[in-house]
């Protein structure tokens, strides 16, 4: 029998029994359902009989029907007519009403002001010390303290996302983010995508083979197939150079940087993007990029600051890239729980160089030929399925966009040439104006092939330059420049361009014997479990740099 005494209703919530809040029949206990439909069939058949005013006598034996008091059988059928379902008169748990507050006003403007100005702040202060504020500040008041369960769930009624955003907790704000859009591209080259990481692994030196720490990738991925348009390699942290170099190789025909590096897979892509997806760095935000990006036709949407969502693609595919670098020596890993006790600067053993042909082969043999999950096919198959549609733009002056992009410094022309991070260039172009003018000449450069400048002549039209000594070979300027340190080093305050290419050239074949004992070396410890790098096969590897567009016709006039 349940008593009438025992039986509680929350009339308000009752009222509007097709609250969202409610729970589903399915949620509600077998006894607490079973009791419900009883007194539903019962009130249901009690005003079908009974159209008109209701007498005292006729209550009374509903009431016993249903064994509660005459008052809670109006109280029933009361309901039953405003909600008109079995839901209406299922027992509602005895207590409060679900956000009733009983403390206060004063100690509710305590807990409200102590919330705001001292626990949503940067420096993330734990809830106990909250807690303490807030009995702290409600003794000061004169008033009792509230409970510390009280506190908590004033702070739960504010939105998680709010609070992880006034404490600064990203990974919060990132997991309460709905994301119910994506962006979306019909055609390839539609809509690039591009953004920076540091790459989960220590690099070594070249000539040393110890660790100089962990170097910054670029990549550009094309939104429509997925492919990954171009990508750079560096030390230096992201910068409009490193931004220009990615756009550069994305833009070119990449066969010879394959063959370069002993790569014989294929990698398609080249063209003007038409959009580029970029986040708010101040690389992207240049005078020079932007003007670059402009007057070559290709429209900047700059991603909205604090929304990493919207770069959800190209993120997914960076995390796919450091997935893989995670088996490498010297990896660093996700984070420090990964990592454990893996000393990553002790097992590093990939120079710059010979990182960047693993992932330019992880790319164009592995990522570009597996099936991509949001296409259910590999992002080749794709581009190659709309390569007869694709409205391949290339520039017009494709010299120009390739200068527009380059990195410059301002030199004087001397009567031997201009003089370049200790490499001296000469042009018989230049011959007309030694001695006729005092002006520093802009000079464009190229830091994966440092054999050749560009110089813009006081008439305004730029000439190319090379190495005076044209006999010397090609070098990147990280080469040129460790060369010069090297010699310095060693004494000598001055040098020139033979002995700076020469030394540089002399380094190379240093790290390609290294490569073989360093392999043979490691092989024999016994320490470490991790997957070793086979490096034999690899070759001498030009150039630390990841870009470097088609040798043109008119470059070699």
């Amino acid at each position: 029998m349940i008593l009438a005494r025992n039986v509680r209703f929350n009339r308000r919530r009752n009222r509007r029994c097709s609250c969202m809040n409610d729970p589903l029949p399915d949620e509600i206990d077998e006894a607490l359902w079973d009791e419900a439909c009883r007194r539903a069939e019962a009130i249901r058949g009690f005003l079908m009989r009974r159209s008109g005013k209701v007498a005292a006598g006729d209550m009374a034996l509903l009431a016993a029907d249903l064994e509660v008091s005459r008052a809670t059988a109006f109280r029933l059928i009361k309901l039953f007519r405003n909600g008109g379902t079995v839901m209406s008169l299922v027992e509602r748990k005895p207590g409060r009403p679900d956000g009733s507050r009983v403390l206060d006003d004063k100690r509710e403007e305590i807990i409200r002001t102590t919330i705001n100005r001292y626990y949503l702040k940067k420096n993330r202060p734990s809830i106990s010390q909250l807690v303490r504020d807030v009995q702290t500040g409600c003794i000061s008041a004169g008033l009792k303290p509230p409970h510390r369960r009280t506190i908590e769930t004033r702070l739960e009624d504010i939105d998680l996302q709010k609070r992880a955003k006034r404490r600064g907790e990203a990974e919060v704000v990132k997991r309460t983010t709905a994301v119910p859009g994506m962006l979306a591209a019909s055609r390839p080259l539609q809509i690039v995508q591009v953004d920076h990481t540091k790459a989960d692994i220590f690099v070594v030196d070249e000539e040393t083979r110890l660790p100089i720490g962990r170097p910054w990738l670029t990549l550009a991925m094309d939104v429509c197939s997925r492919m990954v348009t171009g990508f750079y390699l560096t030390m230096e942290a992201p910068s409009r150079l490193s931004t220009s170099l990615c756009l550069l190789h994305s833009v070119f025909d990449k066969s010879p940087w394959l063959r370069e590096r002993e790569i014989i897979e294929p990698w398609p892509v080249a063209g003007l993007p038409e959009t580029l997806d970029v986040d708010n760095g101040s690389d992207f935000r240049s005078r020079a990029f932007k003007r670059g990006c402009e007057d070559a036709g290709i429209a900047i949407d700059w991603r909205p600051p604090g929304e990493p969502r919207f770069g959800g693609h190209i993120e997914r595919l960076i995390g796919t890239q450091m997935g893989k670098l995670h088996l490498l020596p010297g990896t660093t890993f996700s984070n420090p729980q990964e990592l454990g006790e893996y000393d990553s600067k002790r097992h590093s053993a990939l120079t710059l160089r010979e990182l960047e042909r693993y992932i330019a082969l992880d790319i164009v043999g592995t990522y570009h030929q597996s099936i991509h999950s949001s296409l259910g096919r590999p992002p080749i198959a794709v581009w190659r399925e709309h390569e007869g549609e694709i409205p391949l733009r290339l520039p017009q002056d494709r010299m120009r966009f390739w200068l527009t992009f380059l990195p410059e410094q301002e030199r004087t022309l001397q009567p031997t040439g201009i003089h370049l991070f200790g490499l001296r260039y000469w042009s018989a172009a230049l011959s007309a104006d030694v001695g006729r003018t005092d002006r520093r000449l802009l000079v464009k450069y190229d830091p994966r092939d440092m054999s050749r400048v560009f110089v813009r002549r006081p008439s305004g039209s730029f000439v190319e330059a090379r190495y005076a000594d044209l006999t010397l070979a090609s070098v990147t300027l990280h080469e040129a420049l460790a060369a010069r340190r090297t010699l310095l080093a060693k004494g000598r305050r001055e040098v020139n361009t033979r002995t700076i290419v020469s030394t540089a050239l002399e380094r190379r074949k240093l790290v390609d014997a290294a490569l073989k004992a360093t392999a043979s070396a490691r092989r024999g410890r016994t320490a470490s479990t991790k997957t070793k790098v086979d490096d034999s096969g690899w070759g001498s590897l030009r150039g630390i740099d990841s870009s470097k567009p088609v040798a043109f016709d008119e470059d070699t006039e």
